[in-house]
């Protein structure tokens, strides 16, 4: 299915093939900034300090994404975007040069505030350029992509980083950017544009963008499936924040295996995803919507069961293989959720409900982050990660709570197109 989508639909293939590259580059700059971070300052509190310059960027930056992705061409938005951060990347050289610390944060946080802007277009723009059966597919392998570059980016980031400098690491990362807005200028449409169907567009005006965004909060409030599926990622970012530290922690100090074992950490996460993607892409079409609503319940509880257990982890060995369990589980509940968004969200508010989405999880992981990185001074890590996997489970129980209730009921699914634009015609094997 995957092969199939990627030979017939032009417009997909582009957009995948940009992920592919640019986040196996991002990963290369998140090891190499952590590492980095680590080796200036010697403390777990600064690492929490770089993940907050990023996550804080990002949750302001979402809603105005959101409107800015529902008013304007969203190919557009995403190409800027690319190139913004192409730009910043580089500016991390600076970071070598001159050993400043405020570098890493200031240039962190402005490389995540344009990111909302492609990663919420990506995800508004996937309805118009693999509708109809593929949609499923479609939002699967974007997905598993996404997590497949984070097991890869992150252990060659971590082993290159090792041998080849901070340096290569940030070059990598700039060009795979370039390389990626590259790929989204070649998306097409018969419209001759990716924006959003609607039917008045109003003045571009500060009290108008603000209108915009009221409109999708009221809209999630008055649809409580789309409420339920963000504060599912609200709880999993309650110990997923820490987890952005831990991680580092774990590997370099826990474990004592250094800037490897923090990418052996961050890949086994990755590859966990991965499968976790698999898993739905098979399941998903044959889960009705009750049987959906219990499959989130038993995921998330696994989820945070396995994020316990890694905090207990006698050896990297056994830390690995749990946070892998873990992240199956995360990656199958992020699968059916995210298709269950783009199946039900209408394309009018498809933007802004992405970024809210992600300003929700963002603005969590960032208290989760602070908490963390505080109670570091005061507990272990191995506490901290206790406590996180405990936080993460107790979402399960909640929305159990909600589906028994009868408060999650499955809104009118949204038309998409049939035909997606651009199929390139099937050829013989």
């Amino acid at each position: 299915m995957f092969w199939l989508l990627l030979r017939r639909n032009r417009n997909f293939r582009h957009l995948w093939i940009g992920q592919v590259v640019s986040e196996v580059g991002d990963h290369f700059n998140t090891i190499a900034v952590l590492s980095l971070t680590l080796e200036l300052t010697g403390s777990g509190m600064a690492v929490g300090g770089v993940m907050l310059s990023r996550t804080l960027p990002a949750s302001i930056a979402g809603p105005l994404a959101g409107v800015v992705l529902d008013r304007f061409d969203r190919r557009a938005v995403m190409f800027v975007s690319d190139l913004l951060r192409c730009a910043f990347a580089l500016l991390f050289i600076l970071v070598l040069t001159h050993r400043l610390t405020w570098l890493l944060y200031v240039l962190s946080g402005l490389l995540m505030f344009a990111s909302p802007f492609f990663t919420a277009g990506r995800s508004a723009i996937l309805p118009k350029i693999a509708g109809g059966e593929q949609l499923h597919t479609a939002n699967a392998m974007t997905q598993t992509t996404a997590w497949l570059t984070l097991a890869v980016g992150t252990m060659l980031g971590g082993v290159s980083t090792m041998r080849f400098g901070y340096e290569w690491a940030f070059v990598v990362n700039a060009v795979s950017f370039l390389f990626s807005a590259g790929a989204v200028w070649r998306l097409r449409s018969p419209d001759g544009h990716f924006r959003a169907a609607r039917a008045q567009v109003e003045p571009h005006s500060p009290g108008s963008f603000y209108r915009d965004f009221h409109d999708s909060l009221r809209y999630m409030r008055h649809t409580p499936l789309v409420l339920g599926i963000a504060l599912i990622w609200v709880g999993w970012a309650t110990g997923g924040g820490a987890a952005q530290m831990l991680f580092t922690l774990f590997g370099q100090r826990v474990f004592d295996a250094g800037a490897a074992g923090i990418g052996w950490i961050w890949g086994s996460a990755g590859f966990g995803l991965v499968g976790g993607g698999l898993l739905a892409h098979r399941i998903g079409p044959r889960l009705d919507f009750p049987r959906y609503k219990h499959a989130v319940t038993v995921l998330v509880f696994l989820h945070g069961a396995a994020y316990v257990l890694f905090s207990l982890a006698p050896t990297i060995g056994w830390a690995v293989a749990l946070i892998a369990v873990s992240r199956v589980a995360m990656g199958a509940n992020n699968v059916l959720n995210r298709t269950m968004l783009l199946v039900h969200v209408p394309d009018h508010f498809r933007g802004r409900v992405f970024s809210t989405v992600e300003t929700m999880m963002h603005a969590t992981m960032m208290l989760s982050l602070t908490v963390a990185s505080v109670a570091t001074d005061y507990y272990s890590a191995r506490q901290i990660a206790f406590v996180a996997g405990c936080c993460s489970s107790a979402t399960a129980f909640f929305w159990a709570w909600a589906n028994a209730a009868g408060k999650l009921p499955e809104p009118v699914p949204q038309p998409v197109d049939e035909e997606p634009a651009y199929q390139d015609p099937v050829t013989p094997a």
